[in-house]
């Protein structure tokens, strides 16, 4: 998952990689690539976070089957294209850097992302503990040479699942210097700083080049490349995960080879068509569903009741529990009154399973509100609502790493005549989005 200004997160299956919280102010969590010019000491980053250095020019466009994010600094133009491979477990940040200037330039790119390895909710509830098993390794002695930084977390039991990850950099341009790498958050940091301004990547301190058993695991590459004038460089970051150390180790000989990353290109575009033609969804329509999912990452006003409505929502998470609703997942509501609104409801289905491919795990809730009176109109639109949110008939699931094996989600239908007061208030106020009938489509509310 990434936003227009580069924050996100990466997980495998129900394992989350790196680290990642709701914070739609400060926005400080994510896989990033920090760039600093050696000679006059400016620093920013190839995304808007986590430095937040404002660009000459900006523009991110995210597509269906890849993110890019365009940005000018001065006469340092960059590219950051990402991608995931439908081949392996690996995920591919290329930035593309080129100098407009007249003369010579010299850049240190530097990766930096926080481990966590195991479960988003163990480390959500404890994460000094959780940090304390993860474990970092060097697979060569020199990182830039066919090296790469391991990563595994110490299991607790054999029922616990076997994950290694591994963080390496390929170059193709004109390098300077030796590779430097870090294993350490608080060493990359520094003291009373934080991602926006960490001391090794937006003052110039050397990283220190150790790993092993640390308190609070990262991955940090660095690489500096040298820009004549009008020249370009590619400095490609790949996160690569599997079970075993010798299977990550495959991947990581596989991923040096500097076409990789067009090549992931390439079948990361053509799955994503197969993928929408066997969900059913158009292009147009993946757009909006991903726009709708910004809503369910991120809270916002947008979509959700007014102030007066949400405060006088009462209860917590058990009181769903009488609605057969766990509560964990973010939740969707629509409320429906009129059978003639049924596109509404068809497309929110189709968002849920366009998000399910997507290993987004969301809760569909949607209330009958036909009044009580009219008996036979409840049934029958109670019964167009059970047709309506059937997956149509479709092609195999995809297989292999595309499968939709992690993602959960289901969809409720309910009869407000059945609601008390209190439980219509309290699914308003924790919905992340509410639609309603007779206020238009899904791409006008």
């Amino acid at each position: 998952m990434m936003t227009a200004a580069g924050s996100g997160y990466s997980h495998w299956g129900d394992i989350a990689i790196t680290r990642w919280r709701e914070d739609p102010t400060c926005d400080p969590w994510g896989s990033y690539i920090l760039l600093r010019d050696v000679e006059s000491g400016a620093a920013w980053s190839a995304g808007y976070q986590p430095t937040g250095v404002e660009p000459d020019s900006y523009e991110a466009r995210l597509f269906e089957d890849r993110v890019e994010i365009d940005r000018l600094d001065g006469s340092i133009s960059t590219r950051l294209e990402v991608v995931i491979s439908p081949d392996d477990d690996a995920e591919g940040r290329r930035v593309t850097i080129t100098n407009h200037d007249t003369g010579p330039r010299e850049i240190e790119l530097t990766s930096y992302a926080e481990l966590v390895l195991g479960s988003n909710a163990a480390d959500i509830a404890h994460p000094v503990f959780s940090k304390m098993f993860v474990e970092t390794d060097i697979a060569n002695a020199d990182v830039g040479d066919r090296g790469a930084i391991l990563a595994t977390r110490r299991r607790g039991s054999p029922a616990d699942p076997a994950v290694w990850a591994a963080h390496l950099v390929v170059v193709e341009g004109e390098l300077v210097g030796e590779a430097e790498f870090e294993t350490d958050r608080a060493r990359f940091l520094g003291r009373g700083h934080d991602v926006r301004n960490a001391a090794s990547a937006m003052h110039g301190r050397p990283l220190s080049n150790t790993a092993g058993a640390v308190l609070d695991p990262v991955f940090s590459l660095r690489r500096r490349v040298r820009l004549e004038a009008g020249a370009t460089a590619h400095v490609t970051f790949w996160t690569v995960v599997a079970k075993s150390r010798s299977e990550v180790l495959d991947l990581v000989g596989k991923y040096y080879d500097p076409g990789a990353f067009e090549h992931a290109v390439t079948n990361a575009s053509a799955l994503a068509q197969a993928e929408l033609l066997r969900l059913h969804v158009d292009s147009d329509e993946a757009t909006l569903f991903q726009r709708l999912a910004s809503h369910v990452l991120y809270a916002s006003n947008a979509l959700r009741p007014s102030s007066d409505t949400l405060a006088q929502s009462v209860g917590g998470q058990s009181d769903l529990w009488a609605l057969s609703i766990s509560g964990d997942l973010p939740i969707v509501l629509c409320r429906i009154d009129d059978a003639t609104d049924l596109q509404i409801v068809q497309q929110l289905a189709s968002a849920q399973r366009y998000w399910r491919a997507k290993q987004l795990s969301v809760d569909l809730v949607i209330i009958n509100e036909q009044p009580s009176a009219h008996v036979q109109g409840a049934q029958d639109l109670h019964a167009a609502l059970e047709a309506a949110t059937r997956a149509p008939q479709s092609a195999p699931p995809a297989t292999g790493h595309a499968a939709e094996t992690a993602a959960q989600g289901k969809i409720y239908i309910l009869r407000s005549a059945q609601l008390s007061p209190a439980a219509q208030s309290l699914l308003l106020g924790v919905s992340r989005a509410v639609f309603l009938s007779r206020r238009g489509s899904l791409a006008e509310q």
